[in-house]
């Protein structure tokens, strides 16, 4: 059995090895001739050094897109269709699930310039770590006042359904 592989070579005799028999000095020949050839060209980049993964420093927005309807034309840009856009890599997906996803996931976190490798914790960093969170324990929680809130959350009803109205009127 022949193979078009031009680094394998054909066995000269029936023999019961199945395996295959690679020409070693050729592929280190035709390797070394690469090589040559990249670093005359300089086309061979060195690695990207990226930064360690690190959480984020927003709230992803999930919520506000829920209960409302949009018109979609041929027209319309992809970020305003139906669904979650992401502009750091120029795509569009189509569910909260997949999103979130897509967002943890690598292809992104490339293109944001960060590596899946997470930094290695050291005696001082964590130090300063318990600090700041014995800080955020000791400070003083705000205080709600129940009837100040609910008056709040009228207000926001009524501007909602003031707003309804008005479309409502507009499009019918």
């Amino acid at each position: 059995m022949y193979f078009t592989c031009s680094l394998f070579i054909p066995p000269q005799f029936s023999t019961n090895d199945f395996r295959r028999k690679w020409d070693r000095d050729l592929y280190r020949e035709r390797n070394i001739k690469r090589h040559a050839r990249v670093c005359l060209t300089g086309k061979w980049a060195p690695p990207i050094k990226r930064e360690f993964l690190h959480h984020r420093d927003y709230t992803v927005d999930l919520e506000s897109k829920v209960g409302q309807t949009i018109l979609i034309y041929k027209t319309t840009p992809q970020a305003e269709m139906g669904g979650f856009y992401c502009k750091t890599c120029d795509c569009m997906v189509r569910d909260s699930i997949n999103f979130l996803n897509h967002i943890n996931g690598k292809k992104h976190q490339r293109n944001l310039g960060m590596s899946m490798h997470v930094e290695t914790s050291s005696l001082d960093s964590v130090k300063k770590r318990l600090e700041l969170n014995r800080k955020k324990i000791e400070e003083k929680p705000k205080e709600y006042d129940f009837e100040e809130r609910m008056k709040e959350l009228r207000q926001k009803i009524y501007k909602r359904n003031k707003e309804s109205k008005r479309l409502r009127l507009f499009f019918f």
